[in-house]
C-alpha cells in the first residue's frame, strides 16, 4: 500500500492534447508526451507516437530497468518481439518485460499511431529529445557517441 490517508484527496490532473509537449523528428514521427514519470510521481510515462506512412523506427533493443507496452490505435504499425515481426492493427497490445527484446516500425502505406507505456517512470523523453536534436542538426554520432547515449537511456541494442 503506498497511499496511507484514511479520506483520499484531491490530486487528480488532465491535460488536453493541445497542452501535451511534443517532439518532432526527423521522419515526420510525433511524439507526444502524454504523461511523463516526472508526472506520475515515476509510476510510469505514457506517449501517443503518430508515425507517417512507410517510416522506419526503432531496431531490435531492449531495456534492463523498465518495461514496455505498446497499443495500437491507428493503421498497421509493425513489431518485434525478439523471434518476428508482426504486423498490428487498432486494438493490438504488445507488452515488453524488463530484459525483452522489441522494436516497431511503420512500413505500412498508411499512417500509424500507437500509445507506448513504461514502467517505471523514468525520464524516457530525453532519449528522443536527443534523437530528434541529432535529426534536426545532421550531427553526426560515432560508435561511441551512440554507445554513451544508448547506455545513458538503458537502451541495449541487438541485431534484430
Amino acid at each position: 500500500m503506498s497511499y496511507v490517508g484514511d479520506l483520499g484527496e484531491i490530486s487528480a490532473r488532465g491535460v488536453s492534447q493541445a497542452d501535451m509537449r511534443t517532439l518532432a523528428m526527423k521522419s515526420g514521427t510525433v511524439a507526444r508526451f502524454v504523461a511523463t514519470g516526472a508526472s506520475t510521481q515515476g509510476d510510469f510515462g505514457l506517449y501517443r507516437w503518430e508515425m507517417p506512412a512507410n517510416t522506419g523506427g526503432a531496431t531490435g533493443h531492449f531495456h534492463r530497468t523498465f518495461s514496455e507496452s505498446f497499443y495500437v490505435l491507428d493503421g498497421q504499425p509493425s513489431f518485434f518481439d525478439g523471434e518476428t515481426w508482426t504486423q498490428g492493427e487498432p486494438g493490438f497490445f504488445l507488452y515488453v518485460p524488463r530484459g525483452g527484446i522489441h522494436g516497431f516500425k511503420n512500413e505500412s502505406p498508411t499512417p500509424a499511431t500507437f500509445l507506448i507505456l513504461f514502467s517505471p517512470g523514468i525520464a524516457r523523453e530525453g532519449y528522443f529529445e536527443a534523437l530528434a536534436d541529432i535529426g534536426a542538426t545532421g550531427r553526426q554520432m560515432s560508435k561511441d557517441d551512440w554507445a554513451e547515449l544508448y547506455a545513458r537511456f538503458d537502451q541495449v541494442m541487438v541485431e534484430g
